[in-house]
């Protein structure tokens, strides 16, 4: 038997460990090799971001007789909607209906508050896929992981234009809001002071301006050895999408980014292709309850997952 109860700040190499190597397990067992590829500390990075954004806000199911954590499942509340993060259960807890169990308290406290619950899942992952649609979250968005190696002398492109594209500040938080909700309608200040603050040091975030100085799009970028991706981002249009994600790539120089891009998208995908992107794998946009409405480009990320 399980018992749920709230993540303790002492848990945070355990829960760390169990990301690491249930993650490393299911993708090494289906045939796609490591995620994490360093060591299982680096999976802190889960527990350290959210607990900074949304302390007590990770959700473990703990063994009844071990006191072991067998599954964990990160959850945030934002002014529009609550969002789930990364769902871990441990290998020898099959069978024992633990990330269920997490998943049904989670919608619980959701619906409690009123508000649409969302994630991203793996469309590779077909057990969590089902998990997610069996509980009655419902796909509204299908986004291709893309993955490009950076020179150490950076990437150049003829089509896309990055000359407006600069590095985004505090004193643009106001209006990186205000377009995120004009986007797709949700509200995360918090998310964005905190990339932006940047007081972990990991963060770096770009915004592009139209001709009256007025934002197109913001883009935030993490580097850690547990994450290196491009997002959460946000754009008016294509043009402006790719102008911040090769900004951001080039930041990057000498490694390797993830970046999430919406596959309806034709004119996105094509520019991505066309710097040298490929894909690694897909996900799919859940949501109980109702689905955001997009007017622009959404670039999504797993760290954080707060959309």
């Amino acid at each position: 038997m399980v018992h749920l109860r709230a993540m303790r700040d002492d848990e945070f190499d355990r829960v760390a460990e169990l990301i690491f190597e249930s993650t490393n397990y299911w993708y090494e067992r289906h045939g796609f090799g490591h995620i994490f590829l360093g060591q299982p500390s680096d999976c802190r990075l889960f527990c350290e971001v959210y607990e900074d954004l949304d302390p007590g806000c990770c959700l473990l199911a703990i063994d009844d007789e071990t006191e072991e954590p067998l599954g964990s499942c990160f959850y945030r509340s934002r002014e529009t909607h609550w969002s789930l993060g990364i769902m871990n259960a441990h290998s020898k807890a099959a069978g024992k209906g633990v990330a269920k169990g997490l998943l049904r308290e989670i919608i619980r406290r959701a619906t409690e508050a009123g508000k649409p619950l969302r994630l991203f899942s793996s469309a590779l992952n077909l057990d969590s896929y089902s998990l997610y649609t069996r509980s009655g979250l419902a796909p509204y968005a299908i986004f291709q992981d893309m993955i490009l190696p950076v020179p150490k002398k950076g990437l150049l492109s003829e089509v896309v234009d990055t000359s407006r594209v600069r590095d985004a500040t505090l004193e643009d938080l106001d209006s990186i809001v205000a377009l995120e909700r004009e986007v797709w309608g949700i509200g995360r200040a918090g998310d964005w002071k905190y990339f932006l603050e940047n007081r972990r040091g990991i963060w770096h975030a770009s915004v592009i301006e139209r001709e009256d100085r007025t934002l197109a799009g913001v883009l935030a970028s993490v580097h850690h050895p547990g994450s290196n991706m491009l997002g959460p981002g946000v754009a008016l249009d294509a043009t402006a999408a790719s102008a911040l994600i090769l900004a951001e790539l080039n930041v990057h120089r000498g490694r390797s980014p993830v970046f999430l891009v919406p596959a309806a998208n034709r004119e996105l995908v094509g520019l991505m292709y066309g710097l040298g992107a490929r894909n690694c794998e897909l996900h799919v946009g859940q949501s109980l309850g109702p689905p955001p409405t997009i007017k622009g480009v959404v670039l999504p990320t797993f760290m954080p997952e707060t959309c």
